[in-house]
């Protein structure tokens, strides 16, 4: 199987391709340019390829011709091309030269991977006998382009017999390859509720009715969730990330109404149903108590990432036949993933790839100073083809 050395003199244009993705950031359903510079790319190989799924979304097609068989087997690698609305601090030649856009989840460095791992496959297709589709994904920050990327018929178009996703992990040691048993990533719902009371003069306060004191012991109350309500053994966050009330012009005013949105997380169904209940619940529950209306919304975004445990061992056997150390122990993780889409639709896992320390104290995922290491290319890039001949062999 190959191993990261067999991509040793791929790392050059690897770096090339993925310092260009970085410098040129662009948003979800908006990877107009890193799309086609995918696409062509990998035409350049031989490849077939398919554009304008989900806008954006490119789909790479390879046929290996092992021993002269085709094979009847198919399977998809994915990775995903957006940016975040970030501005870069990083202060490198490469830095993005989009205002408030940057790479700071190392989606470059996937896309690259990916590519790279396509070329060695386009030129190794004696190694394999089956079907390999690249799915370059948009939007996986929060705008769901896995699930559009479904409901425009990827799956019926390009059926597969097992979906994989690979995502850079900082702190995790380079060359390491984790793949988490069972939950991988929490699901990723957002909430939102008003209190609406009657709003008054600040020094007379008896005449109105302070939506905001009803805001205050909610927010006290979510805490009581996860921390009375879920199994100690169990994962739930419920954060607040988002408050408007009244004007800071104004503090003179009791405001008549208050706005509240944030964030819910968890590893098991179950749990994320508690969730949704429990803070419907609590904001009736208080505005009842201090004699406001509360209208609570409840908005389902991403389900729980949860591998396959077929395709988890693929995985694991995969990294062990290439130079990679495995981890099959690896613990969840809250943050969220649009591969859940994928992964409810068709059998799959999704692994994390050690990039080492980062080079700032602070550059892990979503900060200013992130950067994707190159030196983790040929990891990913060689992890990719033994994926491959695994499971097509």
């Amino acid at each position: 199987m190959p191993s990261p050395a067999d991509f040793a003199t791929a790392l050059a244009a690897m770096t090339d391709w993925r310092q260009d993705f970085h410098r040129h950031p662009e948003l979800g359903f908006e990877e107009h340019r890193t799309a086609a510079r995918v696409a062509a790319l990998l035409r350049g190989w031989g490849i077939q390829v398919t554009e304008g799924l989900a806008g954006t979304g490119v789909v790479g097609t390879i046929q290996g011709r092992m021993q002269g068989r085709l094979g009847n087997r198919a399977i998809a690698l994915r990775a995903d091309m957006d940016a975040l609305a970030m501005t870069e601090a990083t202060g490198l030649p490469y830095a993005s030269q989009a205002p408030c856009r940057m790479h700071a989840c190392g989606h470059d460095g996937h896309t690259a991977m990916l590519l790279g791992a396509a070329e060695w496959l386009a030129a190794h297709r004696d190694r394999f006998a089956g079907t390999v589709h690249l799915v370059f994904q948009p939007a996986e920050e929060s705008l769901g382009g896995a699930r559009v990327m479904a409901e425009e018929g990827l799956f019926e178009r390009f059926p597969v017999d097992a979906i994989y996703g690979l995502h850079n992990l900082p702190g995790l040691p380079l060359g390491t390859i984790a793949v988490p048993k069972g939950p991988v990533l929490a699901s990723s719902d957002t909430w939102e509720v008003t209190f609406t009371g009657i709003g008054t003069h600040g020094a007379k306060p008896h005449l109105g009715r302070d939506a905001t004191l009803a805001a205050a012991a909610f927010i006290l109350g979510l805490q009581a969730i996860a921390a009375r309500e879920v199994d100690p053994l169990g994962t739930a966050v419920v954060s607040v990330g988002h408050m408007a009330a009244g004007d800071a012009a104004s503090p003179n005013v009791i405001p008549h109404s208050v706005f509240l949105r944030g964030t819910a997380r968890a590893l098991e169904e179950p749990v994320r149903t508690h969730l949704e209940t429990r803070i419907a619940e609590i904001a009736q529950a208080v505005a009842l108590q201090h004699r406001v209306q509360a209208a609570p919304r409840y908005i389902r975004r991403l389900g729980p990432t949860v591998n396959h445990a077929a395709q988890a061992a693929v995985m694991v056997a995969a990294a062990t036949g290439t130079a990679l150390a495995v981890r099959d122990d690896h613990p969840p993780i809250t943050a969220g993933e649009d591969f859940s889409e994928f992964l409810a639709r068709i059998p799959g896992a999704y692994a994390w790839l050690g990039t080492g320390e980062p080079a700032h104290p602070e550059g892990f995922h979503h900060n200013v100073h992130f950067d994707f290491p190159d030196a983790a290319l040929p990891h990913g890039a060689a992890f990719w083809c033994s994926l491959v001949e695994r499971e097509l062999a």
